[in-house]
């Protein structure tokens, strides 16, 4: 690990000005986030010219494929802790084996959770009461990605390591190659352009997991050459059950709160498929649970592009916070999230009226259907208002995580999604019998949220760090 490079992040991260130095770190992250939404918003554009099922398909995938990687993330941000933690209190040699430790437990579980997702989609798809018209689309685009996902969790752990540092540039390089690959390909095989053949939505799941795969073995590459902060060798990847003890102790909690927060949207999935195909029955619309669903896809790359500039902020808190408590700064750590939250804040809430202004022009852009750009209108009216506060949930859950309070954080996205989103969203729906209600939960699920979560927050519990915690050796 370079010492000296990383002392003088080090120095800035705990002594220099909050606003200034959040934003030197976010600026690469947003960027990133940026990206990754371009990706995205590009995959709708294309999928959509064939039709609102086939662009449906990438939804239906996105929440399966998130659940498996959620059970990881949650050791992937325990790692991240203790990097950051260990970083922060100046001792780099463990840094380093917190990082191979990581590392090579990402590389293990992304293999098994690769094989089962590809046996597994079919009856998941099911549970999830995909539509018919939409299922043979989504069976084949997600076993797709399943299948590219230990490259897809090597480049996460990859860029969590070096984020936990203070390195958030280099991730970003790495990352816009690899979406940039993306979005040349998208067309070529999609729709067959020049020697490529004609693979449809198929296309784009080929076309992403071979860009994850490139960018993954970037990754790997400047991580075992020593060309960045963080240098794995053979030796720091051999297990280390002791330290492996610490990580799944702290990573468990984010983990049970990730994956049940991912299961939940499996079941919202389900409920928008429930809501849908009720509105549909009750006003003699066919198959108006794919309008709703299309509407719930696009709606949700929107908001993804707004938070790109969020989360880059949020996750550069992260690493602020998480150095600061290593350093017992805690008070720092308290005013970088406070501030942190008052910017979310203002950026989600002119990314709203933006929304609200331009709703009809953004979604005509994907899909020129007017079922969907209808049902976009109950998005606005119910939904829209509560991003903002999502800002503020999101940034008190990124505080507990980074600090290692991982309960917290669990309990946290457990209470918004199983406690408030998913019964409001259904219940409200068969109430009123109108999709609205279901959007009106939604937005009521955020709003919430946050409250509780900021007065969590102001309580201080999570001023304490995990390193603190150190066996004697």
């Amino acid at each position: 690990m370079d010492g000296e490079k990383i002392q003088r992040m080090r120095e800035q991260i705990l002594n220099g000005p909050i606003v200034k130095t959040l934003l030197v770190l976010a600026y690469p992250i947003i960027i990133n986030q940026l990206v990754q939404v371009l990706y995205n918003l590009t995959d709708t554009f294309w999928l959509g010219k064939l039709g609102r099922e086939e662009l449906a398909a990438p939804g239906t995938a996105w929440p399966l494929v998130w659940f498996f990687m959620s059970i990881g993330m949650g050791f992937a941000t325990a790692g991240f802790a203790f990097v950051s933690q260990y970083v922060g209190a100046g001792d780099y040699k463990k840094a380093n084996r917190a990082a191979g430790a990581l590392y090579s437990l990402m590389m293990f579980f992304a293999i098994g959770v690769g094989v089962f997702g590809v046996i597994s989609t079919p009856y998941l798809l099911r549970f999830m009461n995909v539509s018919d018209t939409v299922y043979p689309y989504a069976l084949k685009y997600t076993r797709i990605i399943f299948a590219g996902i230990p490259f897809s969790f090597t480049l996460f752990a990859f860029n969590f390591l070096l984020r936990a540092i203070g390195d958030t540039k280099t991730p970003v390089k790495i990352n816009i190659g690899t979406v940039l690959l993306n979005l040349v390909l998208d067309p070529f095989f999609i729709f067959g352009w020049g020697p490529f053949p004609e693979l449809g939505v198929v296309g784009a799941a080929v076309a992403t997991m071979l860009s994850n795969s490139l960018g993954s073995l970037v990754g790997g590459y400047l991580l075992f050459s020593g060309k960045v902060g963080i240098h794995l060798t053979p030796h720091n990847l051999k297990p280390d059950w002791p330290f492996y003890s610490r990580i799944f102790r702290v990573g468990i909690p984010s983990s049970i709160g990730s994956s049940t927060t991912a299961f939940g949207f499996v079941i919202l999935t389900r409920i928008i498929f429930t809501i849908g195909e009720l509105y549909g029955q009750t006003h003699g619309i066919e198959n108006f649970e794919d309008i709703a669903f299309a509407t719930y896809s696009i709606t949700n790359r929107l908001t993804n592009f707004m938070f790109a500039f969020s989360d880059g902020i949020s996750m550069a808190m992260g690493t602020m916070v998480g150095q600061a408590v290593g350093a017992r700064l805690y008070q720092r750590a308290k005013e970088v999230a406070e501030k942190t939250m008052a910017i979310n804040f203002t950026i989600l809430g002119v990314g709203t009226l933006l929304f609200v202004f331009f709703r009809v022009q953004i979604f005509r852009f994907f899909i020129n259907d007017p079922a969907i750009i209808a049902e976009s209108a109950k998005v606005v009216k119910y939904f829209s208002i509560s991003l903002p506060f999502f800002g503020i949930f999101a940034a008190v859950e990124n505080v507990f995580r980074s600090a290692g309070h991982t309960k917290k954080s669990m309990i946290l996205d457990m209470f918004r999604l199983w406690v408030l989103r998913l019964p409001l969203s259904y219940g409200l729906g068969v109430i009123m019998r109108d999709t609205a209600g279901m959007w009106l939960g939604m937005g009521l699920s955020n709003i919430l949220g946050a409250l509780v979560a900021l007065a969590w927050f102001l309580r201080g519990s999570w001023m304490k760090a995990i390193i603190e915690e150190e066996p004697s050796s």
